[in-house]
């Protein structure tokens, strides 16, 4: 991502986001096995590695042969894939066209929207007639550089430096799995509810790090925290209980009564002023959850 900041800055706005259709399902063997013999010479090595390809996998009880393609999953797969795309690096850099590649997901920089199609359009020639490869026009992309989506980031371009952001996808997705997390009706207890999001939100806040998303972040956490309060409300069921425990958390018996014995939706409830001075910010942590705003510290790319 470092990398992609440094080319777009040096005034390379348009990229090319090549998608190779199902990529590690359409391995060519023949061409892959060639590519190594080229620097393998132990053919004990080779047929091993044929083997490995051919090996079949199983559907129900039957096995099933593997004419092509490297088995997803498998230990040795990702090397495999790395071993025919760097026929592709070693050709984006013969032709001195600046790019970034991580597995199969890649971006080619160009200075023009011009060039970027007549990158694509020479680039897809090489990966289907060289590398046996299938590329996905549809999904191939060739645009501006803040409409492009690489590895979950989104970039945008302030005073001539290129910035990281989180992409809508990005962010769609990190919703729908909170949601999940925080759904009235998955059965999770206070305890492994707090887990669920403490693991999800430490892994998902590492990744996205690097990203300007201040903003963002306090929406999130703020619509987050909303539907943690809304799961709480749910758990206390009865209107006794309710009651109870809002004198508990500091509110007037009088007021408790009220909010406790009231038939307002549990989404409303969680965003009154009662439930968010009840289960404040400072005690819903204290409580044991937490929000991207407890991970998330704004950090610029490291340098070189």
């Amino acid at each position: 991502m470092s990398r992609v900041t440094e080319i777009v800055g040096d005034g390379y706005r348009y990229a090319v986001g090549i998608d190779l259709e199902r990529f590690f399902d359409t391995v060519n063997h023949g061409k892959l096995v060639e590519i190594l013999q080229r620097t393998i010479k132990d053919d004990a090595v080779i047929s091993l590695i044929h083997r490995y390809l051919n090996a079949g996998v199983m559907i129900g009880t039957k096995v099933e042969p593997t004419l092509e393609g490297t088995p997803q999953g498998g230990p040795l797969s990702p090397l495999l894939a790395n071993v025919l795309l760097n026929e592709l690096d070693k050709e984006l850099e013969r032709r001195v066209h600046p790019f970034v590649r991580y597995a199969d997901d890649g971006l080619i920089l160009c200075k023009s929207r011009r060039a970027a199609e007549r990158v694509r359009d020479n680039i897809t020639v090489f990966i289907e007639g060289k590398l046996k490869l299938k590329v996905n026009r549809a999904k191939t992309e060739c645009a501006y550089i803040g409409k492009l989506k690489f590895l979950g980031y989104g970039f945008y371009v302030r005073s001539g430096k290129c910035r990281l952001r989180l992409h809508e996808k990005s962010e769609a997705k990190l919703r729908r799995k909170l949601k999940q997390i925080t759904s009235r009706s998955n059965g999770m207890g206070y305890e492994p509810r707090k887990t669920a999001l403490m693991n999800y939100l430490q892994g998902w806040t590492e990744y996205f790090n690097l990203a300007d998303m201040g903003n963002k972040v306090r929406d999130i956490d703020q619509w987050l925290r909303r539907r943690l309060r809304m799961c709480i409300w749910k758990s206390w069921k009865k209107p006794r209980t309710r009651v109870k425990n809002l004198i508990r958390c500091g509110i007037d018996r009088w007021r408790a009564y009220q909010w406790g014995n009231t038939s307002k939706g549990y989404w409303r409830i969680a965003g009154s002023w009662i439930l968010t001075r009840a289960l404040g910010d400072e005690k819903l942590h204290k409580d044991g959850y937490g929000w991207i705003g407890c991970y998330y510290s704004a950090s610029a790319l490291p340098k070189g």
